[in-house]
């Protein structure tokens, strides 16, 4: 019975009286005494069945009365239009097979975050979340369609690693066969080591963080897109991040406006950030912007999640802030020589109270400098030997950055918490299922 199977959003463009053949999960469920009506859910959307001893042989319209929620079920039928159903089509059943019948689903709608936490595995079935999965599958692809078109190659860096790119403290340590080791917080000095041969890499991979942020926008095992180019300085980089943001957002609004729609997300910031050419401000500015807002911030000070929800408010695409003090980003980032107290780095923030989705830099290149700012910050230069090596041999100018992909998805969506745009979620303690 599975040979010849359409998916629901094809059955709707067929017309009427043709035959179709469906399978996926009971949505929704009405036994009205003579008629049934259920509603399908496939991996493309949902579709209205209808048994009727007026057209469903009576073995059948038991088979439908029987079907519960979440039930798998396969349905052979006439297509037909019908205006009170959803899409405007229904699929009038001849056959009904009930592949898995369902318990009790345990989730009936009400219930509190906790509890679907506690139940993900049966709450990412959810149409809300399925439409976030779908969007989330159009901007992997497209994030794969834009490097693949400026000739950057994809690469697989290790997880474990033995030096922290950024704060220690945020490191989970974990016993490889006796000796310390860490879950990488980013795939950045593995890049670096292949621009060497390859000159333009990138890729795309779990990070972790063990700082016990209990924001909305925090995880613990975040999805991390990254990408190092040679010869490329802050200006190119910014350019190829802005190109990115505002490919994929555009790839998502050609392809998932019915998602966008369902998750009743106002597309009109998404549409403003279509096109590269985003603001661009100087930290110095932001600190003045935050001033002006009301806040006690002096140079110097870190700008963090409250601070950048307040400088959002000022503009409706993503934008820049760059030339941080050298004292509040990585020991790597090169400074820039026309302030040496302040780096080449920048991070791009989304609007809508978002905040940062990307990071990056140039890195510095010369041996001494970097070995210099590696005994500046405090940290041991036998720990990022290897590291140093790269500048021995061949060093070049280059830069690179992070995006994470997960707030991407959170600000594209239109989400209230980063919890949602991942299938399963590790923050607050929480590691199950």
């Amino acid at each position: 019975m599975n040979s010849g199977v359409v998916s629901t959003r094809s059955v709707k463009a067929l017309e009427p009286g043709s035959p179709a053949r469906v399978r996926g999960w009971v949505y929704r469920h009405r036994d009205l005494g003579k008629k049934v009506f259920i509603v399908l859910r496939d991996s493309e959307g949902i579709l209205q069945l209808v048994a009727d001893p007026a057209f469903t042989p009576r073995e059948y319209v038991e088979a439908a009365r029987e079907a519960t929620i979440e039930s798998s079920i396969i349905a052979e039928g006439v297509v037909a239009r019908d205006p009170r159903a959803p899409g405007g089509a229904e699929l009038r059943l001849r056959k009904l097979e009930i592949v898995g019948l369902a318990e009790d689903f345990p989730i009936k709608g009400g219930e509190g975050i906790d509890y679907l936490l506690d139940n993900r595995h049966l709450w990412i079935r959810s149409r809300k979340l399925t439409a976030v999965w779908r969007i989330r599958h159009t901007a992997l692809k497209a994030f794969r369609e834009f490097f693949e078109a400026r000739g950057f190659w994809e690469v697989s860096p290790p997880m474990l690693t033995q030096a922290a790119v950024e704060g220690g403290a945020t490191l989970f340590k974990v016993d490889f066969f006796g000796r310390p080791a860490y879950l990488t917080q980013s795939s950045q000095f593995y890049l670096e080591a292949l621009i060497f041969s390859l000159e333009k890499v990138w890729t795309l991979a779990p990070s972790f963080r063990a700082e016990r942020s209990r924001t909305r926008r925090h995880l613990y095992e975040y999805w991390h897109l990254e990408a190092e180019e040679a010869w490329a300085g802050m200006e190119e980089e910014m350019r190829l991040v802005e190109e990115l943001v505002a490919y994929t957002t555009r790839r998502i609004l050609e392809e998932r406006l019915e998602e966008l729609s369902l998750l009743k997300r106002d597309t009109e910031m998404l549409e403003a950030s279509r096109k590269p050419g985003y603001p661009r401000i100087r930290y110095e500015e932001a600190i003045r912007r935050l001033r002006e807002k009301g806040l006690s911030i002096e140079y110097g000070d870190d700008i963090g999640a409250d601070e950048e929800r307040l400088l959002t408010e000022d503009y409706d695409t993503p934008f820049f802030i760059t030339h941080f003090p050298l004292e509040l980003k990585s020991f790597y980032m090169k400074p820039d020589p026309q302030n040496p107290r302040e780096a080449l780095a920048f991070d791009l923030l989304a609007p809508e109270g978002i905040g940062e989705i990307v990071g990056g830099s140039e890195r510095q290149e010369d041996y001494n400098a970097l070995l210099q700012q590696i005994k500046d910050r405090g940290l041991n230069p036998e720990d990022y030997k290897w590291y140093l090596d790269l500048r021995r041999y061949g060093s070049v100018r280059h830069s690179g950055f992070g995006l994470g992909v997960d707030r991407y998805i959170m600000w594209v969506a239109g989400l209230d918490h980063i919890r949602d745009s991942i299938p399963f979620p590790r923050f607050r303690d929480r590691i199950y299922p």
